[in-house]
């Protein structure tokens, strides 16, 4: 039956019409952002999946940065210990050079009395940001000799937690400005003034023989039998000094060699989970491609298939004529 008022011919190419242009917008905008999920109204699950995922990869872009902080505070922590090993190694050699007789120790006291501000020195500059793990105060509101670099985020269950690198500098502090316990670190800690062993605890009151590194004086030492034994508790102490300040920079080079393992972990970490992101949301290019054009095709295809349909109506008017 021929009617004027229902074409389903017409009707049947207008629908395959808008479904092919509904997938020609999808393709073209697939194209234009590269992206095949790209809202949740893509594909909710994938979506919600790879955003979760961003989040996480930017957070690790966050942990490589913390990560190249912590590395640099113990670089700087390293080189003033290495440096500070050395200026000790000096100290050691004159004191060695003062224990024979008949030198005139005063002027050997003046080089020791360099070094040893050069102690102070290297201590004291090994700040970075503020903080410095050689030169401390104990006694300082908040302080704490285990520092933290955050390492890495790690997810369970929906719940993220982030992970730290401990690194514990009790052993490699030199100063301590701490008055109640009149210092503890390798430099100006009290020694045994036979064994050069530093207390591991402070004395109140110091022995008569015990002598901290920081302020040994051998300018009026003579030859005497106690005056000689004084001067190899200093160079005993001043040997134990460098065995101690090479244990904190073991300590530091161990850390520093850990921190560069994760950083090498979390930049691999970070490219497995753009990878992921990408399986689950980005668009194949060429077969998008090949189902632009095949779409193109079909689209042209419809509007001659519709128009075709349109037209039958018009026979009808040779009818009535």
């Amino acid at each position: 039956m021929a009617s004027i008022n229902t074409n389903v011919a017409a009707m049947t190419a207008l629908r395959s019409l808008t479904s092919t242009n509904s997938a020609l917008e999808q393709t073209q905008n697939r194209i234009s952002t590269g992206l095949r999920v790209n809202t949740a109204a893509d594909n909710a699950a994938y979506w919600s999946i790879a955003t979760t995922l961003r989040s996480d990869s930017s957070s690790l872009s966050t942990v490589q940065d913390a990560l190249g902080l912590g590395a640099a505070f113990v670089d700087v922590a390293y080189t003033a210990m290495d440096e500070a090993k050395n200026i000790m190694t000096k100290i050691k050699d004159k004191l060695v050079a003062a224990a024979q007789p008949g030198l005139d120790r005063a002027k050997i006291q003046t080089e020791i009395t360099e070094l040893q501000s050069q102690l102070k020195g290297i201590g004291d500059a090994a700040s970075l940001q503020g903080q410095n793990w050689l030169s401390v105060d104990s006694a300082a509101a908040g302080y704490n000799a285990s520092k933290q670099v955050v390492s890495s985020i790690a997810r369970a269950g929906g719940t993220i937690t982030v992970q730290s690198i401990s690194i514990n500098t009790s052993s490699m502090i030199m100063f301590d400005s701490n008055a109640a316990v009149a210092g503890v670190g390798i430099i100006d800690a009290y020694r045994d003034g036979t064994t050069g062993v530093r207390h591991a605890t402070q004395p109140a009151t110091p022995a008569a023989t015990d002598f901290r590194l920081s302020d040994i004086n051998i300018g009026a030492l003579t030859d005497s039998t106690a005056d000689l034994a004084t001067l190899d508790g200093y160079i005993k102490g001043a040997d134990r000094a460098i065995t101690e300040m090479t244990a904190g920079a073991t300590t530091l080079g161990a850390a520093k060699a850990r921190i560069e393992i994760q950083q090498s972990f979390v930049s691999s970490l970070k490219d497995s989970i753009e990878s992921g992101i990408s399986q689950l949301v980005d668009a194949d290019m060429n077969a998008e491609s090949t189902r632009l054009q095949a779409l193109q095709v079909k689209q042209q295809l419809g509007i001659q298939a519709l128009s075709i349909a349109n037209s039958s109506s018009q026979s009808i008017l040779s009818l009535f004529r």
